[in-house]
């Protein structure tokens, strides 16, 4: 059994087109983080709030402790989403 601490992905892809796991990483890499396994191990939280309604990360803890608060709707413009990554485990 490997330990959190040490998942590391073994690829990585840019996003082609939107969806709601895109949007996501959008939010986790807005926020200083690859993604949501990495922010569980540096937070070492077990949960992310989401928006009931989406599933959307609602808030997400930087790496400087401030926050940043996300909305319902999608924030991952079309013209962003290329620049999202997708890891691969």
């Amino acid at each position: 059994v490997m330990a959190k601490a040490d998942i590391k992905p073994k690829s990585i892809h840019a996003a082609k087109k939107w969806s709601a796991d895109v949007e996501n990483l959008y939010r986790f890499q807005q926020a200083g983080y690859r993604d949501e396994v990495e922010y569980k191990q540096v937070k070492q939280v077990d949960m992310v709030e989401r928006w009931p309604e989406t599933g959307f990360v609602k808030k997400l803890q930087r790496r400087d402790n401030t926050f940043n608060y996300y909305d319902k709707q999608r924030e991952c413009e079309d013209k962003e989403v290329h620049k999202v990554k997708v890891y691969v485990y």
